[in-house]
């Protein structure tokens, strides 16, 4: 009896296969590889993304509020989705299936998207700050899973489409909550 090990919910072979025809597309699509954890790599992908963007925001930014911080985030998650549509498709393609889970680039960029409101905000403390980035984090990941209204439907769009605008329109469903919560966690006592 033959034995199928897998990675990520994949044949090992496909994702060799992919690795091998289209290596650049697979590891840009994997997040670099964070899609193939063996347990929630959309989860993963999206905490690369979380991490990103807090050191994007410590680094090049000296004060919050922010606006050119959130601009940049926001920017940052759209150029991503529109290179990921060609990217995620061609990876897709060779992975086998319509989005396979190991595809991560899609909720990189929806996490940054969502992620675009906390800098606009002025906190009173850092928990305060680190409570409206983890906000950002647990809304994407309901959103994305949950797919409300037309989104899930969205995900039958054609190759890389299907893929990545669902994340996108999950980012910007998070990033709404996550300004409400912000707005909420800035408010004096």
């Amino acid at each position: 009896m033959k034995t199928i090990s897998l990675v990520a919910g994949l044949p090992r072979a496909n994702i060799g296969r992919a690795l091998r025809e289209r290596p650049l597309a697979t590891i840009f699509a994997t997040g670099f590889g964070v899609g193939f954890a063996p347990i929630a790599p959309g989860t993963a992908g999206s905490a690369l993304a979380l991490a990103a963007g807090w050191i994007a925001v410590a680094v090049f930014s000296t004060h919050m509020p922010s606006v050119v911080a959130g601009v940049g985030l926001l920017t940052s998650g759209l150029v991503l989705a529109l290179a990921a549509v060609p990217v995620t498709g061609r990876a897709a393609e060779v992975l086998g299936g319509s989005d396979p889970g190991c595809i991560v680039l899609d909720e990189i960029a929806g996490q940054l998207i969502a992620s675009a409101a906390v800098p606009l905000f002025a906190y009173p403390s850092p928990s305060a700050a680190a409570a409206a980035w983890a906000a950002s984090f647990i809304a994407f990941r309901l959103f994305d899973v949950w797919k409300p209204g037309p989104i899930r439907g969205w995900q039958d769009l054609p190759a890389g489409w299907g893929i990545v605008v669902d994340d996108v329109a999950a980012g910007v469903l998070a990033a709404a909550v996550t300004a409400g919560v912000a707005g909420l966690l800035t408010r004096a006592p």
